[in-house]
């Protein structure tokens, strides 16, 4: 049987490997010259400044998001107010909603109150199948503990569904359980309740 690549594909887990592999290599080793292990250093050097600015600039990211789908919620909640007490007054009419863009349904959904839902059905091969709705959201974080994981992991952000987890099996032929959970976001910050666990059973 073929074995898979070595090198993890995901960035949290090829610097893991990076490390290991700049942390075994030495002068000893059958291959390895002073020439690769200055090239190692200097990549795994160039890789961790790498992943750390990337973690700033996503942090930050995600710290502005928050902020700015806090302001809309306020200004929504200020806004809809003055629409209430404008359609009140006598001299409202409705070519000055249509004007004001203050007309139409309420839309009553407080999707700080919402939760996603989601259903799991597996297929071929270990690969499950997750069906969601994301109401008003962009769409759902994803994630997923499969056995022996210590916590939940993030798959994917999704803004259609179904998402398809086809990640090989942890022991190939050996079904295995695995659990799902997901949140409603919206730019780049979540939104809403979590979605209750849905389980399902891998199979080869």
């Amino acid at each position: 049987m073929a074995k898979r690549d070595a090198v993890p594909k995901t960035q949290d887990g090829y610097l893991k490997w990076h490390d290991t592999l700049k942390a075994g290599v030495s002068l000893t080793t059958p291959g390895a010259s002073a020439t690769d292990l200055a090239m190692l250093t200097a990549d795994n050097a160039d890789l961790h400044a790498k992943m750390t600015a990337a973690t700033t600039a996503d942090n930050a990211s995600k710290a502005a998001h928050t902020a700015l789908n806090t302001s809309i919620g306020n200004s929504q909640k200020n806004a809809r107010a003055l629409a209430q007490r404008i359609k009140k007054s006598t001299a409202y009419t409705q070519t000055l909603g249509n004007t004001l863009g203050i007309e139409g349904p309420q839309d009553s959904v407080d999707m700080t109150l919402q939760k996603p839902t989601l259903d799991a059905t597996p297929g071929l091969g270990g690969v499950v199948e997750i069906g969601f709705n994301k109401m008003d959201a962009e769409g759902v974080h994803l994630y997923g503990m499969r056995d022996g994981d210590a916590g939940f992991t993030l798959l994917a952000s999704e803004t259609h569904s179904p998402y398809v987890d086809n990640r090989p099996l942890l022991a190939a032929g050996k079904p295995e359980t695995r659990q799902y959970k997901a949140m409603f976001f919206l730019g780049k910050s979540e939104i809403g309740l979590p979605s209750d666990v849905v389980p399902a059973t891998a199979r080869p």
